[in-house]
């Protein structure tokens, strides 16, 4: 349990490194998608800590093995948790910015944007976005250490 938070913490030293040094001296979109697949990562690492926490107390559960399905059961169990299910929604969505169709606009630019179509609906991501979703992740990763584990 404590290496699937260890790892956590690493990817979000990663995701620290890209957002604030590579992201500001390159300002593309690969190093936007870079970003977003990192902070999935870390939070898989989370969903992983709260599966073992929970499979130990309970020699019965069956975790499975997609990260949708992880997600579902993490919500499921946790559902009285509103900060845990609002970050698996968000979790949720930036796996389908990562996975759908994109457009690019004003790279190598301060505001150079990620323009993807997910379920029918534009969602622009810059700088800035990545900035609120990375305080997000790091205030849910505290929380998990805090309270969780």
């Amino acid at each position: 349990m404590t290496d699937y938070l260890d790892n956590a913490k690493d990817e979000m030293k990663r995701v620290d490194h890209l957002l604030f040094v590579s992201l500001k001296y390159t300002r593309t979109v690969d190093v936007i998608i870079s970003v977003m697949e990192r902070m999935i990562s870390c939070i898989d690492n989370c969903m992983d800590a709260l599966l073992e926490k929970v499979k130990r107390r309970r020699k019965t559960l069956e975790v499975p093995t997609t990260p949708r399905q992880k997600a579902d059961l993490v919500r499921d169990i946790f559902s009285d948790d509103e900060i845990i299910t609002s970050m698996m929604d968000f979790y949720l969505h930036l796996r389908n910015l990562v996975q759908a169709k994109y457009t690019k606009r004003e790279e190598y630019r301060r505001h150079v944007t990620m323009i993807a179509e997910v379920k029918g609906r534009t969602v622009e991501v810059e700088i800035d976005d990545l900035n609120e979703f990375y305080l997000k992740l790091k205030d849910f990763l505290e929380y998990i250490q805090r309270e969780k584990l």
